[in-house]
């Protein structure tokens, strides 16, 4: 039998007027914030993307609210009401079902719209999958970027993985297990032999991490549509330690002040990339130098 949940104990302080942007648990309901239970028992408004998911979660702790629906088929009208109630100074929350709203939800044009009215709008930080997912992957985390869910069809999903395949940072992505397999192959065929991550069910009971190589993942039986939410992360390539243009900027730099070879070693030893190619690139770029 599960152990109930202890009442949470709420801060009376009558809660200001304004949106608030309330962040819930991706799985584990005990990851929710004291701060975000205080919003929520003092709200005049909910906005959630589904309105039972959030009923759920407001009666596991005791709470009631008056809910509104907001997803992508109901946010206009519900936008309209939230702006009417922080109008009449209100007080209102947004909500996802599981997570930081806006993270991968509809959400953004509320907040633009209610700042530019002058309302205030208050983060309420809590979990999410994306920063869940990156803290214990072990990969890179001093610069990330976020895709979301990659598109659905092959052809497609590769264009878009090779927009990114230069980008000098660990490649955080959410997918469904249906497409998880696919979507892994075409990274192990775009972005090579870089070390990767599949976060399965984070914070729930069966959390499970599987790491290896994209190729090695792509073939593990185990990832062949698995059931739960799934966040992938994939490391910076090799061949991505400097782009072109990081290329082409170093060498300008370096002209102005070296001999086209000399520049050539300077950049090749800064960052790491042949001097050969360098040096070629160099007497392109140099006043007068050959153009091909």
């Amino acid at each position: 039998m599960a152990r109930a949940l202890p009442p949470p104990t709420l801060d009376d302080a009558p809660l200001a007027p304004g949106l608030y942007v309330v962040a819930t648990p991706i799985g584990n309901l005990r990851d929710i914030t004291l701060r975000a239970l205080d919003v929520l028992a003092q709200a005049d408004l909910v906005l959630a993307e589904d309105t039972r998911v959030t009923g759920k979660l407001l009666s596991a702790f005791g709470l009631s609210a008056r809910l509104e629906r907001h997803d992508e088929h109901a946010a206009e009208r519900a936008r309209a009401k939230a702006m009417a109630q922080l109008g009449d100074g209100g007080r209102v929350a947004l909500v996802s079902d599981a997570g930081t709203p806006l993270i991968s939800d509809p959400g953004y044009r509320l907040v633009r719209e209610a700042a530019a009215a002058g309302h205030a709008v208050h983060p309420i930080p809590g979990a999410s999958a994306l920063l869940a997912g990156l803290s214990a992957a072990g990969l890179p985390t001093d610069r990330f970027l976020f895709l979301g869910f990659p598109p659905s069809r092959s052809a497609a999903r590769r264009a878009f993985l090779e927009e990114v395949a230069g980008l000098r940072a660990t490649l955080v992505f959410f997918e469904g297990g249906s497409r998880l397999a696919e979507c892994l192959a075409d990274m192990a065929a775009v972005l090579g032999a870089r070390e990767a991550v599949v976060c399965r069910e984070l914070t729930k009971l069966y959390e499970t991490f599987y790491r290896g190589p994209l190729a090695e993942l792509a073939a593990d039986p185990r990832l062949d549509a698995p059931k739960g939410e799934i966040v992938i992360l994939v490391a910076p390539g090799r061949e991505a330690e400097a782009t072109a243009a990081d290329a082409d900027a170093a060498l300008a730099e370096a002209l102005s002040r070296l001999k086209p070879a000399d520049a050539a070693a300077e950049v090749a030893k800064a960052l790491g990339l042949p001097r050969r190619e360098l040096y070629r690139r160099a007497l392109d770029m140099k006043p007068g130098g050959p153009k091909r």
